[in-house]
């Protein structure tokens, strides 16, 4: 019994390790590619955010004796596939990542600035999101009609494992589309991108950049990862370091950043694995599965140039398909988010519409301005709350009548 108490925390670690990366890695290539890295640049990137990732879970619950799960902005990296190619390419990108990661790292410093970002109306902060992400999503309706062969094989094995093994479903659909992929591949693919690779980026920075994608970056990946991550721990009973945590993946995000990273956080959707009562009955053992998920993330990351190379050798709307199918949860949990206050809905669909619009103005891109687009609509057209009457004290001749009339 003891054993098997020891052996259940690791078990729940390396479960959380393989659904999270097998869940969402496929957005993150899709991002990178779509900002304009290269092959190589892209498995740099994944293979950097593995690592980062893995060696702040584990020094995170080390140091704290808690279940700190830590992944990359899968959010973001869905921003990256909103924004497409950045004026001046790649390099403005790394600069607009490293712009981000310090961002973090002084929302860590600075708590004022954590709570700023946290008053933005969550309405427009969630129709923001839905924006980012509503583009990925429907990538596995154009994958059925562009490769039907390749994507309806993807969708059954995902609907059927939703309905029947719902934590496997995206993993099982990447399973079939890797098969699928590997009996379309081209003769003789060759093995030379199979190897880990780091590839380093000098970044440049340009004002369109900083504020067209570095700062919706921070802010999709506080409102979308470090916040819910932070309150999911809270749920199951913890008081997470918020401060510790951003500084932390502020920091390798900033490291992690000239090769290829683009954002490192607390981990939100696969951190119930480990934080959870699956992981052990006893809350004070958990922190043993987040290590185990930090060290088996970055083992899995060994492997990113592998990935990589198998996805180029695919329609690029397939792998696409792959990552709509990841964020179709995160997309109803935005929407959930958007539309829960009626006297906000008009606000959150204007921030919902311009964000997903993809139209970029003076070299800005659309999540930006969505979130400018909602937030003067809540001003302008937001009823006011109504004040509540004051209180009077009748005088004793109104006592009087008052008697008198219920009498």
């Amino acid at each position: 019994m003891r054993v098997a108490g020891r052996v259940q925390p690791v078990l729940a670690g390396v479960v959380a390790a393989l659904v999270g990366f097998a869940s969402s890695f496929t957005v993150v290539l899709a991002g990178l590619r779509a900002v304009g890295a290269t092959e190589r640049q892209a498995a740099s990137g994944l293979l950097v955010l593995c690592v980062a990732s893995g060696l702040c879970a584990a020094w995170l619950g080390l140091r704290h004796r808690l279940p700190l799960s830590v992944a990359w902005s899968t959010p973001g990296a869905a921003l990256l596939v909103a924004t497409g190619p950045v004026a001046g390419g790649w390099p403005v990108a790394v600069g607009a990542f490293l712009v981000s990661g310090a961002l973090i790292v002084a929302a860590g410093l600075f708590p004022a600035l954590g709570r700023a970002v946290a008053m933005i109306p969550k309405p427009v902060a969630g129709a923001m999101l839905a924006g980012v992400l509503l583009p990925l999503c429907t990538a596995p309706v154009r994958a059925l009609v562009e490769v039907p062969l390749l994507a309806a094989p993807v969708l059954l094995s995902w609907l059927l494992l939703h309905r029947f093994a719902r934590r496997w479903a995206v993993p099982g659909a990447l399973v079939v589309a890797v098969v699928a992929i590997a009996l379309a591949a081209p003769a003789g693919g060759g093995a030379g991108g199979l190897r880990p690779v780091v590839e380093v980026t000098v970044p440049q920075w340009s004002l369109s950049a900083v504020v067209g994608l570095a700062l919706p970056m921070f802010l999709v990946t506080m409102a979308a990862q470090n916040v819910p991550g932070a309150a999911l721990l809270v749920g199951y009973g913890y008081r997470p370091p918020l401060g510790s945590v951003l500084r932390t993946t502020g920091l390798a995000s900033v490291a992690t950043a000239p090769a290829g990273g683009h954002a490192v956080n607390l981990a939100a959707i696969s951190a119930a694995l480990a934080a959870g009562p699956d992981a052990h009955p006893d809350p004070d053992r958990r922190w043993i599965a987040s290590v185990t998920a930090g060290v088996g993330l970055a083992l899995l990351g060994l492997g990113a140039g592998a990935v990589t190379t198998l996805v180029g050798w695919a329609p690029p709307v397939l792998i696409e398909a792959v990552a709509g199918l990841a964020l179709l949860g995160a997309l109803a949990a935005a929407l959930a988010s958007a539309l829960t206050d009626p006297t906000a809905r008009e606000a959150a669909v204007v921030t919902l519409v311009v964000t997903a619009s993809g139209v970029s103005l003076a070299g800005i891109a659309s999540a930006f301005w969505g979130l400018i687009a909602g937030s003067l609509m809540l001003l302008i057209f937001r009823p006011p709350r109504p004040t509540r009457p004051v209180p009077t004290t009748p005088t004793p001749r109104e006592e009087c009548v008052d008697h008198e009339v219920n009498h």
